[in-house]
C-alpha cells in the first residue's frame, strides 16, 4: 500500500486535475477521469470554433488516416445489412440534432440539411451544459454512461495505431450503434425533460452531436460505406 501510495502521489503531482486517483486494497491504483476532464472531452468531440485551435484540434481528433482528406468520401458505397443498425444509429442522430435546432432547444451555425457534418458548429448553448453548477456531470443515468464508454473506446480504437490493424470494425460499430438505442429508449429529451430540465435536455442533444459525428467517421473511414442522413 506505501509503494501504491507513492505512485499515485506522483502521477496526482502530474496530472492532478484529469484523474481522480483511489488506493484500494491490496494496492490497486483506480484511475476515474474528472467530471471537468470529461465534459472538456465530449466537447471537443462536437465544436468547431471557427478559424481557431480548437477546429484544428477537433478536426485531427476524428480525421487521422483520412490520407490528408478530412473526412470526406468519394461516392457512396452500397449499404450492407449487417451495418443497417450502426447506419440508421447515423441518420437518428442526425435527424434529432436538427429537430431540437429547429424548435430551438439548440441553435446551430447555418446547418446543411443535405450533408452530414464531421463535427458541428454550435452557436447556443455553447458549451454544451455538461456540468452542474457543482461540477459534476449531468450525464449519471447507466445508459448515458455506457454511451460514452462505447465513445471512449471507439475513439481509443481510432487513436491508438498499435490497435487499429486489430480492430473489429463492424463489431465496435455495432456497439456503440446499440448503446445509442438504450439510450434513445430510456433518456428522454422532449416533453417534461426539455420543459423542467432544459440544460440537462441540452446535455443529451450533446451526447448524440458526439455519437453521430463518431459514428459518421467510422461508417466512412472505417467501414468504407456511406453514413447516411435518413433511412
Amino acid at each position: 500500500m506505501e509503494l501504491a501510495s507513492a505512485i499515485a502521489s506522483d502521477i496526482s503531482g502530474i496530472c492532478g486535475g484529469v484523474f481522480s486517483i483511489q488506493i484500494v486494497p491490496p494496492g490497486w491504483i483506480h484511475f476515474e477521469l474528472t467530471h471537468s476532464t470529461l465534459a472538456t472531452w465530449l466537447q471537443s468531440l462536437i465544436v468547431v470554433i471557427s478559424g481557431g485551435e480548437g477546429a484544428q484540434e477537433s478536426r485531427k481528433l476524428l480525421a487521422r488516416g483520412a490520407g490528408g482528406d478530412e473526412g470526406t468520401i468519394d461516392a457512396p458505397s452500397p449499404m450492407p445489412n449487417s451495418l443497417f443498425a450502426v447506419q440508421y444509429a447515423h441518420a437518428r442522430c442526425y435527424s434529432l440534432v436538427l429537430l431540437a435546432h429547429r424548435e430551438g432547444l439548440i441553435k446551430l451555425r447555418e446547418p446543411v440539411a443535405n450533408s452530414s457534418p464531421a463535427f458541428w458548429s454550435v452557436i447556443a448553448p455553447n458549451p454544451i451544459p455538461w456540468l452542474t453548477s457543482d461540477g459534476a456531470l449531468r450525464l449519471n443515468h447507466p445508459d448515458e454512461r455506457r454511451l460514452i464508454a462505447e465513445l471512449v473506446q471507439m475513439v481509443d480504437n481510432i487513436e491508438c495505431p498499435d490497435v487499429s490493424g486489430s480492430v473489429k470494425w463492424e463489431k465496435v460499430a455495432l456497439n456503440l450503434s446499440q448503446a445509442f438505442e438504450k439510450f434513445w429508449s430510456n433518456c428522454r429529451i422532449w416533453g417534461e425533460v426539455k420543459i423542467t430540465s432544459p440544460e440537462l435536455a441540452q446535455a443529451r442533444l450533446g451526447l448524440l452531436m458526439a455519437t453521430q459525428s463518431v459514428l459518421k467517421y467510422v461508417l466512412e473511414e472505417n467501414l468504407g460505406v456511406f453514413a447516411p442522413l435518413e433511412l
